[in-house]
């Protein structure tokens, strides 16, 4: 007797969201990653949605802690499922303003450092997976 493909366990979907933010100059907000998933690699800030919350209420909250900056969410720019250790993250890319133009960022939380990059500095750095092609891909890869 085959198998019941409902008794098979489904691997967990954690839900996410990042956020690309750019900057006057058309630079785009990136950290560096100071913990597992991806320690040590470049990626727009973001995480966990927290039970209860909106996509735009976890984006906003999640670039105040990694980057001490605010912004104003906007519409989702796209959408990728991401792998991880025994769990898949459903991870919503939202537009976002900087409601502080001038504004520093300063990292903090999950990240160990912050910057503004060009496409050019992108295209240099060690980057999450599939990052520059995915950001390519919709359309808001940076000046």
């Amino acid at each position: 007797m085959p198998p019941d493909p409902a008794a098979r366990p489904t691997t967990p979907v954690v839900a996410c969201v990042g956020a690309v933010v750019h900057d006057p100059r058309g630079r785009l907000l990136l950290i560096r990653r100071g913990h597992e998933p991806g320690r040590g690699l470049w990626s727009v800030p973001g995480g966990r949605v927290e039970p209860g919350e909106s996509l735009e209420a976890a984006v906003q909250r999640e670039v105040l802690e990694e980057t001490g900056l605010r912004v104003r969410a906007g519409a989702p720019v796209g959408r990728i499922e991401v792998p991880g250790p025994g769990v898949v993250y459903d991870v919503v890319d939202l537009a976002c303003t900087l409601l502080d133009p001038d504004a520093v960022p300063v990292a903090g939380d999950d990240a160990d450092a912050v910057a503004f990059v060009t496409a050019a500095d992108l295209e240099r750095l060690a980057c999450t997976p599939r990052l520059l092609e995915t950001l390519r891909g919709w359309g808001v890869l940076p000046a």
